[in-house]
């Protein structure tokens, strides 16, 4: 099949504006190879410091072989359930990496936080500045020049972006990420939101609440919506930096533990040693990069990805905009509908065909470039297939041409949306993005009357004393990477759902996040430039009428344009009054970020 002419067109034009900075980009990687082992260019005193604590045949080998040490860079701990099975991972990979004439050493752990403990709580103001935590602690686990490959084991919301750009600063290496899989399924996913709508209108207790929640998250495992953290592990296999159909196998099963150590397998075979040497630093390229956008796009992913996705690019060399991401959504139609987007989670989206059914037709349809390198090798066709033990050996088999579940996913025949489930929208409140895959079509333009807020609770505060029983929009501000490091505002999701399904007109403006969790209720996000820059959003006054118009992709405040181009932001010194953890810890972030649009970090 051909590829569209509109993905053709918007890849040609990022490596256009790309040229100069990817080659750069894959000039310094080249020269960072090398010839043989990297241990044996160290001093004796480096490499005797680098084996000391290994078993003795590691150590042999590390002293007088010549086989590759992969490097095991770790965001384990027990607080997260999605990373708690990784537990037991480094002495599976280990074990795996001496049968096959090798050695592997965990090279240093990243901070791992939860997005799901911290919602709503000063915590979140560190969420995102911590995807630059990890990446720079992800370099300095790979500073020690031991390896010829590495295996990253992340799954959640910045964790695996943050691994990704720290490991493209070393992308010479041979690299995989090796994800652990979901929990089970527990209780529906609508059931346990009416229960958190009925606890915002008073209704339920906070014993009911935490039951429902408890049912929901209840083992160790990712959990099971379609957020930022699965969205993360689609975008890791279809940019070809998983193993076919290895995102959402279940946790602590021999599958998953046969698809671990072939992964060790595969980065032995395309490490620097060997003659079918693939570094990481080729296989995020610019098709690749596409190949993400379409996936967020055909899933109905993560808003956060169009921060991280970006930033992603950048770290390649690559430069990816956010009307990139515009282009194709109006080509790629929506073929997975996962909660939040839908009744199912990824459990049933995995039983229904998955990643490979997903990406089969997107390929059928020249919606995905094939000719791209993968861990697997050249091809993205090698995705098109799911895995299965027959006996004790691990098989690839066709995926069926057929969902398993057209409820959850579907056809490129049949899509769920003829277009993709983000869009930009811009007017004389900036830039902003907004998420449309399970937002009613009678909610795709909301007009009213501006709620000023600076603070989430105040919107909390402000339903319990009976004032927002009306059609109105929220606008939250100060919210964004330089105010407080851009922290998601879920916490609004159920007071604006409750008042949205009594039938009021609600939308929410923001320079804050929502992410992949984002619900119902229109919400124009990442609004750039943000309020503590002085940015329009910062002149809203309550009373303003303001549309959201997903259909028209804008965001305008409906004003004489003398009288707003005539007003001064307000409180652009917000600083100076208001503190939070975001503010008080790592100033050099809030300093140095660059907007939304960009990224929003560091890098």
């Amino acid at each position: 099949m051909a590829i569209h002419p509109i993905l053709a067109e918007v890849t040609e034009r990022i490596v256009e504006r790309s040229r100069a900075s990817r080659a750069a980009y894959l000039a310094k990687i080249d020269a960072a190879r090398g010839k043989g082992a990297r241990r044996h260019h160290l001093s004796c005193g480096n490499l005797a410091h680098g084996f000391a604590a290994c078993a003795e045949t590691d150590k042999d080998a590390l002293r007088n072989g010549h086989a590759a040490n992969l490097a095991i860079v770790t965001s384990y701990n027990d607080m997260l359930s999605a990373h708690q099975p990784y537990e037991r991972y480094p002495e599976l990979i280990r074990q795996t990496a001496r049968l096959l004439g090798a050695t592997a050493q965990v090279a240093g752990g990243v901070p791992a936080m939860c997005d799901g403990v911290t919602q709503g709580r000063p915590g979140m103001e560190l969420s995102l500045f911590s995807r630059d935590l990890i990446a720079m602690a992800t370099a300095v686990a790979l500073s020690h020049d031991m390896y010829e490959g590495a295996l990253y084991l992340g799954i959640c919301d910045k964790i695996v972006p943050g691994m990704l750009i720290g490991a493209l600063s070393f992308g010479h290496l041979a690299s995989a990420f090796v994800p652990s899989g979901p929990m089970p399924s527990g209780i529906p996913n609508e059931e346990k939101s009416k229960v958190r709508q009925a606890f915002a209108a008073g209704k339920a207790s906070r014993a009911e609440l935490l039951e429902a929640e408890a049912r929901s998250y209840h083992g160790s495992g990712t959990c099971t919506f379609y957020g930022t953290a699965n969205s993360n592990q689609m975008l890791m296999e279809i940019m070809g930096l998983h193993l076919p159909g290895s995102s959402f196998e279940a946790p602590d099963t021999p599958l998953r533990d046969a698809l671990t150590r072939a992964t060790v397998k595969r980065v032995l075979a395309i490490d620097t040693l060997g003659e079918h040497y693939l570094p990481l630093g080729h296989i995020v390229d610019e098709r690749a990069i596409v190949n993400g956008v379409v996936g967020l796009h055909a899933t109905g992913g993560s808003t956060n990805h169009l921060l991280h996705l970006v930033a992603i690019a950048r770290a390649a060399g690559v430069e990816l905009r956010w009307d990139d991401f515009d282009a194709l959504s109006a080509v790629v139609p929506l073929l997975a509908r996962v909660y939040p987007n839908g009744y199912a989670d990824v459990n049933h989206f995995h039983e229904a065909g998955g990643m490979g059914f997903l990406v089969d037709q997107l390929l059928d349809a020249g919606l995905l470039h094939d000719d791209v390198n993968t861990i697997m090798g050249p091809g993205l066709r090698h995705y098109r297939k799911v895995p299965a033990l027959e006996g004790a050996a691990l098989v690839w088999k066709p995926v069926s041409k057929e969902s398993g579940n057209r409820g959850v996913l579907r056809s490129i025949d049949e899509p769920f949306r003829q277009d993709g489930g983000l869009r930009m929208l811009k007017g004389n409140l900036g830039r902003g993005v907004i998420k449309v895959s399970s937002v009613p079509d009678d909610r795709m333009v909301v007009e009213a009357p501006a709620i000023v807020f600076d603070e989430q609770d105040d919107v909390k505060a402000a339903f319990d004393r009976g004032e927002l029983n009306r059609d109105f929009v929220a606008v939250v501000r100060f919210q964004g990477p330089r105010a407080r490091g851009m922290p998601e505002l879920h916490k609004l999701t159920p007071t604006l759902s409750l008042l949205q399904d009594r039938g009021h007109r609600v939308a929410l403006v923001t320079d804050g996040r929502m992410s992949g969790a984002s619900g119902r209720v229109p919400a124009a996000i990442h609004v750039t430039p943000e309020a503590e820059s002085g940015g329009p959003i910062a002149r809203v006054r309550t009373g303003d009428l303001v549309r959201v118009d997903a259909v028209a992709g804008t965001i305008e405040v409906l004003v004489d344009a003398h009288d707003w181009n005539a007003r001064t932001p307000d409180a652009a010194d917000l600083g100076v009054h208001h503190s939070g953890m975001g503010r008080e810890l790592f100033a050099m972030f809030r300093q140095s970020a660059v907007t939304a649009d960009l990224g929003a970090g560091v890098f």
